[in-house]
């Protein structure tokens, strides 16, 4: 919180940023571009600046706040080729996977993307990106999750098709606005729904969700209904106790 009032972004317990982008910060992905006013670095004083934020665990395994301004030069890895950042840039690839290696030979596959809104590649361990085991109530393939990982295209059974997007605040864009995606959650079965997706990258996007999003959505409505029922039933309990009391 002591952060994002550094950054005009709260007021001591009332935050100034939207669900979606504190959703976007709290799962570890980017907002989307912020105004950030009043700001103080290094004895200088920022009137105004656009950037995106996310956040990190450092070292010491402590949460970092990250700002990502818009960069005047873009540095690509060294490990790209000149041909491969090039191409990123222009927008003619949308990902690039490589097989890297640290510097104690461990080796790791990586996504790079290119923002455009801040002028700045982007890497992702692909170990990290968890695909989604359902769309739209249609179950994902081993090897669709594997493609998805891999910044590919995904389509499904309903013709929703969806990619992974590291520069995305959902994670994730489509073919579709809206969608609704399952999660495996400690055991668990857990229901998203994604609206206002952002489209698949230089391709149209369908205002009609896929064939299997209202029954999907049903499922979801379900799901919620069971959540909240225990609640009510504890809160009713609660109400029979008082009034008992009050008779006695």
């Amino acid at each position: 919180m002591e952060e994002l009032q550094k950054l005009g972004l709260a007021d001591w317990n009332v935050l100034h940023i939207d669900d979606d982008d504190l959703a976007a910060l709290l799962a570890g992905r980017r907002t989307d571009m912020l105004r950030l006013e009043n700001l103080e670095q290094q004895g200088l004083h920022i009137p105004a600046l656009d950037a995106k934020l996310s956040l990190r665990r450092n070292e010491d395994g402590k949460v970092e706040l990250l700002a990502h301004p818009i960069y005047k030069y873009a540095e690509g890895p060294e490990y790209l080729t000149d041909i491969e950042k090039e191409s990123l840039e222009k927008g003619e690839a949308v990902n690039v996977v490589k097989t890297i290696s640290d510097g104690e030979g461990d080796k790791r596959e990586v996504l790079v993307e290119f923002d455009n809104e801040t002028n700045e590649f982007i890497e992702v361990d692909t170990g990290k990106i968890f695909p989604p085991d359902e769309i739209n109530g249609i179950p994902l393939t081993k090897e669709q999750k594997k493609n998805y990982r891999k910044g590919k295209e995904v389509e499904t059974e309903d013709g929703t098709t969806i990619q992974y997007s590291a520069q995305d605040k959902h994670a994730i864009r489509a073919n579709r606005l809206a969608l609704i995606a399952s999660i495996l959650i400690d055991g668990g079965v857990s229901y998203v729904l994604f609206k206002g997706l952002n489209a698949l990258f230089n391709k149209k996007q369908e205002a009609a969700p896929g064939k299997n999003f209202n029954q999907a959505l049903e499922k979801l409505k379900e799901a919620e209904a069971k959540r909240v029922a225990p609640d009510i039933k504890a809160d009713k309990g609660e109400d029979e106790e008082i009034s008992e009391s009050i008779s006695r």
